[in-house]
């Protein structure tokens, strides 16, 4: 059986994911090694881009042709929008992060491109490509939780613990499969420049992904 869409865009990229897998932010949190500091300064980042990535969710529910494909992109976002930036929040405030730093956060510069890359592609394209723009994210999160979670957490260090724990769950596994599913049914409908449109947003996103654990621990200004 031939590897789905999403699966050949993962397969072609397997070296750029290993890359992002194999940074040493992500082997620091999996650790216990990476300095407090960093892992700061990569939330209140992470609080900025979440609002962003509302932004481009919001937009995706307009542009969804279907109305299950409408009620799942709506529930994606009142869950990040409402519980998942809730517990950011509540998370923030163990490492010492009040609500009030996190609202007054500046983006960095790769903060700001890759924001602008996801609401500039929700807003000027299909659904499927909005969807496409968010899913390294998605998957990514989801594999490297999976990954760390399978090594062990580190004991000493329990909030990244906590973190692992997280990205590990089934649940958000679940959403980056949705997601291929979604995807490749759409790549289904669509000619071969439809596809390499998508294939460019997936390539674009997974650049941005590595770049975004970088630039965390550069402490970027």
């Amino acid at each position: 059986m031939p590897a789905s869409f999403t699966q050949q865009l993962r397969d072609s990229a397997a070296e750029q994911w290993a890359r992002e897998q194999a940074h040493p932010f992500v082997t620091g949190l999996g650790d216990g090694t990476l300095p407090v500091a960093t892992f700061r300064y990569y939330m209140r980042q992470d609080y900025v881009f979440l609002v962003g990535y509302c932004r481009a969710v919001a937009l995706v529910v307009a542009k969804a042709e279907r109305l299950d494909e409408m009620a799942w992109f709506s529930r994606l976002l009142d869950e990040t929008l409402n519980t998942e930036m809730a517990l950011h929040v509540s998370f923030c405030a163990d490492f010492g992060i009040t609500e009030d730093e996190l609202l007054s956060t500046a983006p960095s510069p790769t903060t700001t491109a890759y924001v602008d890359h996801l609401v500039t592609t929700a807003y000027s394209g299909t659904a499927p490509e909005a969807a496409m723009a968010l899913l390294p994210c998605a998957w990514g999160y989801a594999e490297i939780g999976a990954r760390l979670a399978d090594a062990g957490a580190p004991e000493s260090q329990p909030l990244y613990g906590r973190w692992i724990e997280m990205y590990a769950d089934p649940e958000f596994a679940a959403l980056a499969e949705w997601l291929r599913g979604y995807i490749d049914r759409s790549a289904e409908g669509t000619g071969e420049a439809g596809r390499q449109r998508l294939a460019d947003i997936f390539e674009v996103s997974t650049r941005y992904e590595y770049m975004f654990w970088d630039a965390a621990y550069r402490l970027e200004g």
